[in-house]
Order: structure tokens, then C-alpha cells, then sequence
């Protein structure tokens, strides 16, 4: 993956918004950048998803009493 971290994100688009890049580049750098958000932001929802099943399987066997945010 062209960009596969945090930092490499940053760099990649503070290229693209400010750097003297051709149009080949920037559509290059775009993509990286949306594969790796999209990998990031399906991460998340997967993390999200599997606290949420926690706190359920929680809350169903009385081992939580508070209502969830």
C-alpha cells in the first residue's frame, strides 16, 4: 500500500495540497489516500461493531447495568 500509516497520510496529503505535482501524481496520490482511509475507516466500523457485540453479550449476561452512550 503506497500509504499505510497515519504519517504517510499526512505527507501524501500535504503533497497533494501543496506541492507542484503533475496530474498523473495527484490522481496517483488520491487513490493511495482514499484505499488507505477506506481500509482505516473499515477498521474502525469492524472495532465499533465488536464493542458493540461486547456490550450487548455484557448487558445480556448482567455483567453491565448502565445503559450505552
Amino acid at each position: 500500500m503506497a500509504v499505510a500509516n497515519g504519517q504517510d497520510a499526512g505527507l501524501a496529503w500535504d503533497s497533494l495540497v501543496r506541492g507542484s505535482l503533475d496530474q498523473v501524481e495527484r490522481d496517483k496520490i488520491k487513490t493511495a489516500l482514499l484505499d488507505y482511509c477506506g481500509q482505516d475507516t473499515l477498521a474502525l466500523t469492524a472495532l465499533l461493531q465488536k464493542l458493540r457485540e461486547a456490550e450487548f453479550t455484557a448487558q445480556e449476561t448482567g455483567l453491565v447495568h448502565h445503559e450505552s452512550v
